[in-house]
């Protein structure tokens, strides 16, 4: 039996060069590095020394930037421009666009790296500030933690999510980064400089994704090598990858509003869940007190340890750590803000910067709190180990912690599930935004383009991993986020100049409008100054009605007896 071929487009969708040339950019990326691992990961560090030796100022500088743009744009009179129609509802409640957010925005990293971050810094103060493995050392870590996962981190979503929801539910225009551009370059962003802004977007869209997915991967191998006899290594990630894999093409294969939807609402409770028997259960006075202590460091401090850099020496630290963090944040951008603003239509600018910068930043400092200040205090008071433990393998932090309290299997396989849901989740957005941007913007894309997807992520994964693991991914996020950096400072700049532009026409229509009622209202008032006018004219006229009498007798009958 010979069954009808399938048209590609009916397949695909409408896709065009920006799909066929960033896909054949990670094939060929993925090859070279299955083919020659060694030299393609030296090269890497070449590039990223290069980086960060002489441009490394300007990741620092410029996230700054992105963060007072933000909250400028969200305390403003710019605050009140509703993203959609004046008065479009929100798509989404307010709980359920919450956990979307921080499920697609941070939920891995903060797992991975709740225990983790802290117990490093324990270890090795930042920039050599004070003695490995002492209170002060243990304070230093928590603020750093408090400051890699704070405002800076989020700026970078809030203000791409931003301009494209803009530009989307505002203009009516397509959800692309060219599109965010088009006040700067106008009708160029339909030519090839357009289709080079949305190629840059998908490769480093796939890059960022494919660091988190790794890390992942990492976290779930510890966690499963503690509670089974599998060993940490590069064969026991490759199957945790592709089971994780399989389960989030079959979540892609679902539509936006039932699969994605509720596994985020679903991570969210399993997630507070676990914060609040930590909270519970462990040192839970301690932790509010490290909480208090390390937000008045954090907000005291914010300044200083934004713009620092060790110039005087050849120490490595800020490029090992903020430098990372930042790139890795900004290679999550067009995914994450995209994201975030396919399910914010109707939202306010106030809402939306509300809803991405102060919220997620709370939540994710409670997070730090409990699970970095309880290792913390399972380390110094109980001598835990947990330091050690990093030191030797930094995922496995956060399930040493957590045999430190009742129920430690049920917790670490609770952990387990929660980085996995989170892993599905975060890539499942990542092949939707990834069918959009290369389906010129449709807010639909077709299942098997995000099926494409999600193999060529899956591919970049197993390479990275197999090129130096955790080292690697932290390398390619640096080099794919520093031209995607330049193209956001364009964003924010184009993105200013059209909301002044929208501000200003309303400005002058609401003036026009005011000027044509006063004349309206003048006009009236001078009908009534003629009117009155006309009767002080003729003062003779009775203002009483005239008699019976008198009429009958104007009339000529006699008066009646």
């Amino acid at each position: 039996m010979k069954f009808p071929a399938i048209p590609t487009k009916t397949l695909l969708g409408d896709v065009g060069v920006v799909f066929r040339v960033s896909a054949a950019i990670i094939l060929v990326f993925v090859t070279a590095a299955a083919i020659a691992p060694d030299a393609v990961g030296q090269t890497a560090l070449v590039v990223l020394n290069v980086t960060a030796s002489n441009l490394g100022w300007m990741y620092l500088l410029v996230i700054t930037v992105f963060v007072g743009f933000v909250l400028f744009l969200g305390v403003s009179r710019f605050g009140n421009i509703r993203l959609g129609a004046e008065d479009e509802p929100a798509e989404f409640s307010f709980s359920s666009w919450l956990a979307m957010i921080f499920s697609a925005g941070m939920g891995v990293g903060l797992v991975f790296w709740g225990v983790a971050e802290p117990m490093m810094h324990f270890n090795e103060p930042p920039m050599g500030s004070g003695l490995p493995r002492t209170t002060d050392a243990a304070q230093t870590g928590m603020t750093y933690a408090f400051f890699h996962w704070g405002l800076h981190q989020w700026a970078n979503f809030a203000l791409v999510g931003l301009a494209i929801a803009y530009v989307r539910f505002r203009h009516h225009s397509f959800g692309l980064i060219s599109e965010t551009l088009r006040p700067l370059l106008g009708d160029r962003v339909d030519t090839g400089w357009g289709k080079a802004i949305d190629i840059l977007t998908v490769v480093s869209t796939v890059f960022g994704v494919a660091t988190t997915l790794g890390l992942g991967a990492l976290q779930i191998n510890s966690g499963v090598s503690r509670l089974t006899d599998i060993p940490y290594g590069f064969p026991a990630q490759f199957g945790i990858i592709a089971v994780v894999g399989g389960l989030f093409i079959l979540s892609a294969m679902t539509p936006l509003d039932k699969g994605l939807r509720l596994l985020s609402n679903f991570n969210m409770a399993l997630a507070g869940i676990l914060l609040l028997f930590v909270l519970a259960f462990g040192p839970t006075a301690f932790i509010f007190g490290v909480m208090t202590q390390t937000l008045g460091d954090y907000l005291g401090n914010v300044v200083q340890m934004s713009l620092v850099t060790t110039p005087f020496s050849d120490a490595r630290w800020v490029e090992q750590w903020t430098m990372f963090y930042w790139a890795w944040g900004l290679s999550w951008a067009p995914f994450v803000g995209s994201f975030i603003a396919r399910i914010s239509r109707g939202r306010t600018i106030r809402e939306f910067v509300l809803g991405v910068m102060i919220v997620p930043v709370a939540l994710s400092m409670l997070w730090f709190s409990v699970f970095g200040g309880a290792s913390i205090h399972f380390e110094i008071f109980a001598n835990a180990g947990i330091a050690d433990a990093v030191a030797h393998e930094v995922p496995s932090g956060l399930f040493v912690m957590l045999e430190q309290l009742p129920l430690r299997g049920v917790l670490t396989a609770a952990a387990i599930v929660l980085v996995c849901l989170f892993l599905i989740t975060s890539a499942d957005a990542a092949t939707f935004v990834l069918g959009m941007f290369t389906s010129k913007g449709v807010l639909n894309p077709t299942t098997t383009i995000r099926v494409l997807w999600a193999g060529l992520q899956l591919m970049l994964v197993v390479v990275l991993l197999l090129t130096g693991g955790l080292e690697s991914l932290q390398t390619v996020s640096i080099i794919a986020a520093f031209p995607f950096m330049l193209l956001m400072i364009l964003i924010a700049v184009s993105l200013y100049r059209d909301l002044s532009h929208e501000l200003a026409l309303k400005t002058e229509t609401d003036r026009l409008l005011t000027m044509r009622i006063e004349r309206l209202l003048l006009r009236e008032a001078e009908r009534e100054a003629a009117k009155q006018a006309e009767e002080e004219a003729h003062p003779s006229v009775s203002e009483t009605p005239p008699s019976i009498e008198a009429l009958e007798a104007i009339e000529g009958q006699p008066p009646k007896e």
